[in-house]
């Protein structure tokens, strides 16, 4: 199987105008602000970082709900930004979605088998028999059984509604599957079985994912890379096994420290953030992070970091990369 890139996306942006008043002048809200990243073919992009750090605006933009302010996104080597309405809906069915909810993505008020014929019958000339044969077989394919063709959302536990929603989004036969915290409302039980679906899915069809989530035990399970954003921007981006074994960013340290871990003799460090995420519409001056960070000194709180090389990662950080410069940790 090539390893090749589907997913390319350089400097991308989405700022959005906010309304603050009628007496007041609108505000801008960087909800993604300049974010570079590669997803092959057969590999895991993870996206971690807390609520609010752009994770879902980056869903959006891959899967053409909304357009990028600024920067570039390459799907499948088409470049988004002034694509026609012919490339664009070619390119939708290329990639599809899986949600954190899968019974709101269903319509409650039809059966499992029409829903995953849907998709079918709006994007291809198949035949009422044809969409049947390949909806049954998709449902075989995530463990489902024939009887569930004619039951409807409310009759399936919520594994099964997730093997639905994973299913649907394979009836086109896409190159590239974004998983919204695909488990993350599931039992701990079912996360490992759907888990373990996705992972048989991904290397039976040599799927690119991106994958977002806030949980890092399930991240290192499932992921190649994984890119840790903070307000809009990724802090740092690397392999998982470098990002888990040696984290250079602060932000990255604290939200590993955080992680549950299986085995009790070996001990971690919690390092507890202090203060909130800053709000997008007001973040602070130079480096987003510095007003809670240990590490942070005069550079960071007037100079943005950029995403530089160190060790085997991306790192944006004035302290990392320039330790020189820092003051030495206590």
């Amino acid at each position: 199987m090539s390893s090749e890139p589907v997913l390319v996306a350089r400097d991308l942006t989405r700022y959005y105008e906010v309304s603050r008043g009628a007496f007041r002048d609108s505000a801008t809200l960087k909800a993604l602000d300049g974010t570079s990243f590669t997803v092959e073919r057969g590999k895991t992009l993870a996206v971690v970082g807390e609520s609010g750090c752009g994770k879902s605006t980056l869903a959006r933009l891959v899967t053409m709900i909304e357009t990028p302010t600024s920067g570039s996104l390459r799907i499948s080597g088409n470049e988004i930004a002034g694509a026609s309405k012919e490339t664009l809906r070619a390119l939708r069915s290329k990639v599809q979605i899986v949600f954190q909810n899968p019974y709101g993505s269903l319509n409650p008020r039809q059966r499992i088998g029409h829903a995953l014929e849907e998709p079918l019958l709006v994007n291809t000339n198949l035949s009422a028999k044809e969409r049947s044969e390949k909806a049954r077989a998709m449902m075989a394919s995530v463990g489902l059984r024939p009887e569930h063709y004619e039951r409807y959302p409310h009759m399936f536990s919520g594994g099964q509604r997730q093997r639905i929603a994973i299913a649907r989004a394979l009836m086109l036969d896409p190159d590239i599957l974004v998983l919204d915290e695909p488990v993350s409302a599931l039992d701990v039980s079912i996360q490992a079985q759907v888990l373990n679906l996705i992972a048989e899915i991904q290397e039976r069809l040599n799927l690119a994912f991106l994958f977002i989530s806030h949980d890092l035990s399930v991240v290192r399970h499932i992921a190649n890379d994984v890119m840790v954003m903070y307000l809009g921007r990724a802090v740092e981006y690397g392999t998982r096994d470098d990002i888990f074994r040696n984290p250079q960013h602060p932000y990255t340290r604290a939200l590993l420290s955080a992680t549950p871990m299986a085995d009790p003799e070996r001990k971690r460090e919690r390092i507890v953030l202090k203060g909130e995420l800053p709000s997008p519409l007001n973040p602070p001056s130079g480096c987003a992070f510095n007003p809670r960070c240990p590490l942070a000194f005069d550079l960071c709180r007037v100079n943005r970091p950029e995403l530089l090389a160190h060790e085997a990662s991306l790192v944006a950080c004035h302290a990392v990369n320039k330790p020189e410069a820092a003051p030495k940790a206590a």
